[in-house]
């Protein structure tokens, strides 16, 4: 099977070639991502922990789900088919901004990613992939706020400056 690959991306978010994922991750390179947060009545936010297998940050916490667009793939479409993968259900997603970041990872990878930050709703409990999740929980958005001051270590590199970008917008915005 073929290596997934990724869409390069200027900053613009204009899309300039495609490249395999891993060595994307290897040499830095800028491309395109997604991040979902699911949100339920009571204004948690439903968290996975990643499976403890990844090659990357297994076991931490991190949002809902996020992954790369396919090529063709409009990032809503991405988001719903790998929340539907990752967390066995479906729900209407919008998207809400966009910003450019860069994480190292303890491994020698790095996420350089202009990613698209989307919502959805949804109050029952998820069907996970245990390929891709380990568990999962409801959070409080301040409780997910305080946590990462408390216990930063358990929680991805990605997570806290997407959380930190979501946090500011839903201050600022009326969801």
């Amino acid at each position: 099977m073929k290596e997934e690959e990724v869409i390069l991306v200027n900053e613009l978010d204009q899309p300039i070639g495609l490249m395999p994922k891993l060595e994307a991750h290897e040499k830095a390179v800028l491309h395109r991502a997604f991040s979902v947060f699911v949100l339920n009545d009571q204004n948690e936010i439903l968290l996975q922990q990643r499976a403890h297998h990844k090659y990357h940050s297994p076991l931490l916490w991190t949002n809902t789900c996020c992954s790369h667009q396919r090529y063709g793939e409009t990032n809503i479409e991405a988001g719903t088919r790998r929340l539907f993968e990752e967390m066995g259900f479906k729900t209407e997603l919008k998207e809400l901004f966009h910003f450019i970041y860069k994480a190292p990872f303890d491994n020698g990878l790095t996420e350089h990613e202009l990613d698209h930050v989307m919502i959805g709703y949804f109050n029952e409990s998820p069907t996970i992939n245990p390929e891709e999740v380990e568990a999962w929980k409801w959070m409080k958005i301040e409780d997910v706020k305080a946590d990462m001051i408390t216990n930063p270590t358990i929680y991805t590199v990605w997570f806290k400056i997407i959380f930190d970008e979501f946090y500011h917008y839903i201050e600022n915005h009326k969801l």
